[in-house]
């Protein structure tokens, strides 16, 4: 997909007070920027960012940090975040970044929970390294989340859903749960905030995959409440 680039997208983030410019300068340093010692949570990929401000307006005793990589996407989270329903959010934080360095910006055992929301599925086999639930990324997660922290991962791409189940057990993280159909799951979608690809994707009748999985080390016996 073609992304329209928006000139003066860079700018605006960039000048905007929950944009964090240097998070490379913030490692191990998350709890100063938002002032407490509440638990982080991260998104990975949070497009135009209504799956992240919503989870920080429902959660206010969470932090959440956003990432994007593309300045335009990010500036639409940005305009997002400053209407009225979201203004006054003081629990979320942006960042433009390639996620292939999340570990350099977050310390070992910062971040309690990570989401990835419709992350690009890179369909071709010798691009199987760049799907955020490769192997490769894994191991980046295991880096950087508390021991029995969670990772949340939906999709309305099958293949990639099995594929990622698939490189999860291999890389020895615990499944809690999943489904193929989240919206006709009872448990799993008691509390499901979708984001716009979801509203879009189950409004066409496209059923919804979400796993739930635990870090693999001293996890076993974590649960989401717990974490």
């Amino acid at each position: 997909m073609r992304l329209r680039n928006i000139p003066r997208a860079e700018g605006t983030i960039q000048a905007h007070h929950t944009v964090i410019r240097r998070p490379e300068d913030q490692r191990g340093c998350w709890r100063q920027v938002f002032g407490n010692k509440n638990p982080l949570s991260i998104e990975i990929g949070m497009g135009k960012g209504k799956f992240i401000l919503d989870m920080a307006k429902r959660y206010p005793d969470v932090n959440f940090v956003g990432i994007e990589r593309y300045s335009s996407v990010l500036l639409r989270a940005v305009e997002r975040f400053d209407t009225e329903e979201y203004n006054e959010l003081k629990n979320v934080r942006f960042v433009c970044m390639d996620a292939r360095n999340v570990a350099d910006v977050f310390a070992e055992g910062e971040v309690t929970r990570i989401y990835l929301n419709f992350s690009d599925p890179w369909p071709k086999a010798r691009h199987a390294k760049r799907r955020l639930t490769s192997s490769e990324f894994l191991e980046r997660y295991e880096k950087i989340l508390v021991d029995g922290g969670i990772l949340e991962f939906k999709t309305d791409n099958t293949q990639l859903f099995n594929f990622s189940l698939e490189q999860l057990k291999e890389s020895g993280w615990v499944i809690q749960n999943f489904t193929y159909d989240l919206h006709h799951h009872e448990e799993m979608n008691r509390d499901n905030i979708m984001t716009e690809y979801e509203e879009k994707f189950s409004g066409k009748g496209n059923p919804i995959n979400k796993l739930i999985a635990v870090r693999k080390r001293n996890s076993i016996d974590a649960s989401p409440e717990e974490v």
